[in-house]
C-alpha cells in the first residue's frame, strides 16, 4: 500500500461514495462471509450486518423517520448502534450517537436542540440507557434484528431539513461535542468530512481486510465514529466492539484474540500499565498487535516510553478534533518520533499559525492554529454566528488550539487557547507543568488550570495518583519546583482520587477550574471571618 504522503488530496477524494453507508458494499460483494464485526463473541459477517442495516432502516421509515430528520441514539458502543448510523445514513437522516451515561439534563438538550424525531435508547446493553428509557416513557421493542431498544415517542413538530444530493453538502452525522467547555454544541459533519478522513486513516495506518481492529472509544464520539466504525469498514477489516473500557478485557483481547490495531487516549494506555502493576504481570503479550495509536489529549513521554517498551512498537501520537472529522495531523509509522510531535499534517489539510493579531509567526513559534481541507465541518447547528465566529469567509477554521511546526514539518500542541494561563504577563501552557508532574513515578495523571486572583491569573494543578502510593501534595510541589520556573510552579496542589472525564477518557478541565475557583472563594470568606 502506498504510503499516505505519496497521495493528493485529489486522489483521495476521488471515487468516495455519496453517503457513508455505501463504504462497506465492496465487500458485501466480494467477501460477504467475512467478519465485519465481533461482539460478546459473536462474529457479524459483512453480509449480515448489511441485512441488518436494511432491516433497521425499514422499521426507522415505519417509526415516521425520513430524509433530513434528526435521529438520536444513546447506546454503548454495539453492532446495533453501528447498524443505526448506517440506516440513518441510507434514509438521508442526520445519525446522533449519544452517551448514555449523559445525564438527563445532557440527554435532553441534545435532544430538543437537535429537534430530533425520535430518540432511541439501546436498553438492552446498559442500566443507564433502560433508565433514560423508562423516564421518557420509551416503548421497549425491536428495531431491525436488535431487541429491547426503546423507542422514544415521535416528535410531530420536528422539522426536516434540506436534503443535498452532493455528498460534500448534505449532513450524516450531527456530533456534540463532549463539553469541555462547559457548552456543547452540535458539529454538523458532512458525509463527504467522514469519508475523506476515514480514507485518510485506513491508508495512514495500512488498514485492509485481515486488520483486527479494538473498537474501545466511543461511537458518539468522533475518533469511535470515523476512525473505528467508518474506516474499519470501508476497508475490509474487523471491528471487535467493546461497549465499555475494561483494561484486563484489554489485555486479553490483544494477547488472545488477535487484535492488529489499538486507537487510544493516553487513559486507555495509563489504565493497561496499572492493570499490570496492580495485577503483578511481568509482562504484557503483544499477541498480532502491530500497530497502537494515542489522541484526545496531550501524550506524556514517559507513558509513551513504557508502553513502546512493554510492546515493543512505536505508540504514535495523533491530532484532530471534532470539528475536522476528526484527523489533521499524525505520526508516520516509518518514520517513528521520540518527542511529543502529533506527527506531520495529512494531505489536503491546509494549515496557518498566527499570533493575536492574525498575523502569521515564524516556523518554531507557538501561536494559535487555524486549519483548511475537505474534512473541515459544515458548521454548528442551529448557530450561525458560532459558525461565522470559527470558519472565516476563506474556509479557514480557528482550532482553538496553541500550536507550533518545527523546521521538518511536525506539529505541536501547546494547548488550548483559553486554557493558557498569563501569569503576570508570562505565558504558561498547562501541557507543561502537566508533563512535569507526569513524570513522578506515583502520579497516575495530572491535569493544570488557571484560577484568576487580583487582576492575575495562578496554577492550580490536580494529580491522580496510583493505588497506594505515599506522596503527598508538598513533595509534588517540591518535584515541580525543580524543573519549572518559578512562575510555572503550582499555587495549590490538589489529590483526587480521580479526575473528571468524559467517556473517551478527556479530562474535563471546566469542572476543575470550578473546583479550583470554589476552593478560593471558602478560603477568602474564611480569611474574612478570621
Amino acid at each position: 500500500m502506498r504510503s499516505v504522503d505519496d497521495i493528493t488530496a485529489a486522489e483521495l477524494l476521488d471515487g468516495l461514495p455519496s453517503r457513508v453507508h455505501e463504504v462497506y458494499a465492496p465487500f458485501v460483494r466480494d467477501m460477504p462471509d467475512h467478519p465485519a464485526f465481533v461482539e460478546g463473541g459473536r462474529s457479524w459477517s459483512y453480509r449480515q450486518f448489511s441485512e441488518a442495516v436494511d432491516a433497521v432502516a425499514k422499521n426507522l421509515s415505519d417509526l415516521g423517520i425520513g430524509p433530513g430528520d434528526r435521529v438520536m441514539i444513546a447506546s454503548e458502543n454495539s453492532v446495533a448502534l453501528g447498524a443505526m448510523l448506517f440506516a440513518a445514513s441510507k434514509l438521508d437522516a442526520w445519525g446522533i450517537a449519544v452517551n448514555p451515561r449523559l445525564s438527563a439534563r445532557e440527554i435532553d438538550l441534545i435532544g430538543t436542540h437537535s429537534d430530533a424525531r425520535r430518540v432511541l435508547f439501546n436498553a438492552a446493553l446498559s442500566k443507564e440507557a433502560a433508565d433514560h428509557a423508562s423516564r421518557v416513557g420509551a416503548k421497549i421493542d425491536a428495531v431491525g434484528q436488535f431487541g429491547g431498544i426503546g423507542i422514544g415517542p415521535l416528535n410531530a413538530d420536528a422539522q426536516a431539513e434540506p436534503v443535498e444530493k452532493d455528498g460534500a453538502l448534505q449532513v450524516a452525522g450531527l456530533l456534540y461535542t463532549s463539553g469541555t467547555t462547559g457548552a456543547p454544541k452540535g458539529v454538523m459533519l458532512s458525509h463527504r468530512n467522514l469519508l475523506f478522513t476515514a480514507r485518510t486513516s485506513g491508508i495512514l495506518r495500512n488498514s485492509g481486510p485481515t486488520d483486527r481492529i479494538y473498537g474501545v472509544l466511543p461511537m458518539s464520539h468522533i475518533v469511535g465514529y470515523t476512525i473505528l466504525l467508518i474506516a474499519t469498514l470501508m476497508h475490509g477489516g474487523t471491528l471487535y466492539v467493546v461497549a465499555k473500557a475494561d483494561p484486563a478485557a484489554l489485555a486479553h483481547a490483544i494477547a488472545e484474540e488477535g487484535i492488529t490495531s489499538l486507537f487510544g487516549v493516553p487513559a486507555t494506555y495509563q489504565r493497561l500499565l496499572e492493570h499490570k502493576a496492580v495485577k503483578g504481570i511481568q509482562r504484557l503479550e503483544r499477541g498480532k498487535l502491530r500497530t497502537i495509536a494515542v489522541a484526545g489529549a496531550p501524550l506524556d513521554l514517559d507513558l509513551k516510553k513504557r508502553i513502546e517498551d512493554e510492546f515493543g512498537i512505536p505508540l504514535l501520537n495523533n491530532y484532530g478534533i471534532t470539528e475536522c472529522s476528526p484527523g489533521l495531523s499524525g505520526v508516520r509509522s516509518e518514520h517513528p518520533v521520540s518527542d511529543d510531535s502529533v506527527g506531520p499534517f495529512l494531505p489536503g489539510i491546509e494549515h496557518r499559525i498566527v499570533d493575536r493579531q492574525g498575523k502569521k509567526v515564524a516556523t518554531g513559534e507557538v501561536g494559535e492554529l487555524h486549519v483548511r481541507g475537505p474534512n473541515v465541518m459544515l458548521g454548528y447547528y442551529g448557530s450561525p454566528g458560532q459558525t461565522a465566529a470559527a470558519i472565516d469567509k476563506q474556509g479557514w477554521f480557528n482550532t482553538g488550539d496553541l500550536a507550533r511546526v518545527n523546521s521538518e514539518g511536525h506539529l505541536y500542541i501547546a494547548g488550548r487557547t483559553k486554557e493558557l494561563i498569563i501569569r503576570s504577563g508570562f505565558n504558561v501552557y498547562p501541557a507543561e507543568v502537566e508533563a512535569v508532574l507526569n513524570g513522578h513515578g506515583q502520579v497516575v495523571q495530572s491535569a493544570v488550570v488557571g484560577r484568576p486572583v487580583d487582576g492575575n491569573e495562578e496554577v492550580v494543578a490536580f494529580v491522580q495518583l496510583l493505588r497506594g502510593a505515599s506522596v503527598s501534595a508538598e513533595d509534588l510541589k517540591a518535584f515541580s519546583a525543580q524543573q519549572l520556573t518559578s512562575y510555572k510552579r503550582p499555587t495549590e496542589l490538589i489529590v483526587l482520587d480521580a479526575l473528571p472525564a468524559a467517556s473517551t477518557g478527556k479530562i474535563l478541565k471546566h469542572k476543575l477550574r470550578e473546583i479550583a475557583i470554589e476552593r478560593a472563594g471558602k478560603v477568602s470568606d474564611a480569611a474574612t471571618a478570621v
